[in-house]
């Protein structure tokens, strides 16, 4: 058994998990999100005690593995139908800056021309000032991999900083050429 799929998951007022075939359907305020499970793992649901249990229905290095990875999973889904999940972006540098239209972003990040970024629907936009994105979801893969879409635009140089990082990133400084003696 894994460590981590042995844990419970507690479900918050208001979220419900019911199984639909080889899938998972988690309910709450923000929103519905499903998730396809392996069938080495099976979710238990105790409505009573507002609890739930992912239980692993073999022996094996892979099994253990996808037990505690959709227990993981299932976690993200009650917290983020319950309280949602936010990312934070910021562009360093001399002229970067962004502008929101509805859910495009177009960001002036010291190309020749401006660079245009269409967003999930499912990911709500909020741009602060000129330089900082904020991103909010209930689906936190999704959330994940547009922020890391929005970053590799330009990611952050060692030299001067330069770039769009997370707001909570440390850029590691690299000293430049030594100067002629």
């Amino acid at each position: 058994m894994s460590r981590l799929g042995k844990k419970a998951i507690a479900l918050p007022d208001g979220v419900t998990i019911e199984t639909k075939g080889s899938g998972v359907v988690v309910k709450g305020s923000k929103g519905e999100l499903t998730q396809e499970i392996s069938s080495d793992v099976k979710v238990v649901v105790d409505a009573d005690a507002k609890v739930a249990n992912v239980e692993a229905l073999q022996e094996g290095r892979q099994t253990r593995a996808n037990h505690g990875l959709y227990r993981s999973l299932i976690q993200n889904m009650v917290t983020g139908v319950s309280a949602g999940f936010v990312k934070q972006l910021t562009l360093e540098g001399v002229g970067y800056r962004v502008v929101a239209e509805k859910q495009k972003l177009i960001f002036s990040i010291g190309f020749c021309h401006p660079v245009e970024f269409f967003v999930h629907p499912d990911v709500k936009v909020t741009v602060d000032g000129n330089t900082e994105v904020k991103l909010e979801s209930n689906d936190k893969q999704l959330l994940g991999q547009v922020a890391a879409d929005i970053r590799a635009l330009r990611k952050p140089e060692p030299y001067k900083g330069k770039g769009i990082r997370y707001s909570d990133e440390v850029i590691r400084r690299k000293v430049g050429k030594a100067a002629a003696k």
